[in-house]
């Protein structure tokens, strides 16, 4: 059920967004109003998403905080918190599972926007479908907003680039195209058939290849809490190491950045 937020709030967030605007710190508008913004559907937020570099994080916790905003930092290691009475701003700089961290690319494709009456920018629908992507907790799946954001741009989409995004992790990119298939069967062709045969050729080929040599989940990239057990029970390598490692040899500031916490609001 929606709940309608108060005028105080909405205010609080508005000036949040007018105080980083005003001091020239780049952010972008992710969350609900992103959502609403690409597909048209609203849901009730209990916060504000605020996307940023790290650096830019730091500077606009210190502002709000010479604003009279009460701040944390460094909570889950990937995100500061602001609070204007009992209102709630985050500012998101990273990831809860270390693959989907805020990037060049989330602001060299931002799309321009208006949220509550300020002049912004939202996340591409690219970026926000990758982040999203990876959040199937018990008591959080995003699997609804993408098969709506989906629906709504993919004809926009860059595929090439959500496929470079999902890398190694293409079996997600998959599963998800395949709920969307199952939900909007009149639309399937929304997602090119290129894209299709080349994940369904991937996964054609895993089956002969069999299973990998190292004993490895790769289920706490998508759900850290519900597959704790395989690590800690049944022996299993934990997949964000694994990753860490993947990542590193591509890009050593990258495998730096293990992954630190739950994850969060997207």
């Amino acid at each position: 059920m929606e709940v309608r937020r108060s005028v105080a709030e909405l205010g609080a967030r508005t000036y949040a967004i007018q105080l980083l605007s005003d001091a020239g710190i780049p952010f972008l508008v992710g969350g609900a109003y992103a959502f609403a913004h690409y597909t048209g559907i609203y849901r009730d937020t209990k916060d504000l998403d605020l996307f940023l570099h790290r650096a830019d994080g730091d500077r606009a916790l210190e502002l709000l905080a010479r604003h009279e905003w009460r701040t944390e930092s460094e909570v889950h290691g990937w995100l500061h918190k602001a609070f204007w009475e009992d209102f709630l701003v985050d500012l998101i700089y990273g990831a809860g599972n270390g693959l989907t961290t805020i990037d060049e690319a989330w602001f060299e494709h931002a799309v321009p926007a208006q949220v509550l009456g300020c002049p912004c920018r939202v996340p591409p629908a690219e970026e926000i479908f990758w982040s999203k992507a990876f959040v199937l907790e018990r008591e959080r799946f995003d699997g609804h907003e993408l098969t709506h954001l989906l629906l709504k741009m993919g004809p926009t989409f860059d595929w090439p680039r959500l496929m470079r995004r999902f890398e190694r992790y293409w079996e997600v990119l998959l599963s998800h195209l395949l709920f969307f298939r199952f939900a909007y069967p009149s639309d399937r062709d929304i997602v090119p058939s290129w894209v299709m045969r080349e994940l369904l050729a991937r996964a054609d080929a895993s089956v002969d290849e069999g299973n990998w040599s190292e004993r490895i989940c790769r289920g706490r990239l998508l759900s850290p809490v519900s597959y704790r057990v395989d690590i800690d029970e049944w022996g299993y390598e934990d997949g964000g190491a694994w990753d860490a490692r993947q990542r590193q040899r591509e890009d050593p500031a990258l495998g730096a950045q293990e992954a630190p916490g739950p994850h969060g609001p997207h």
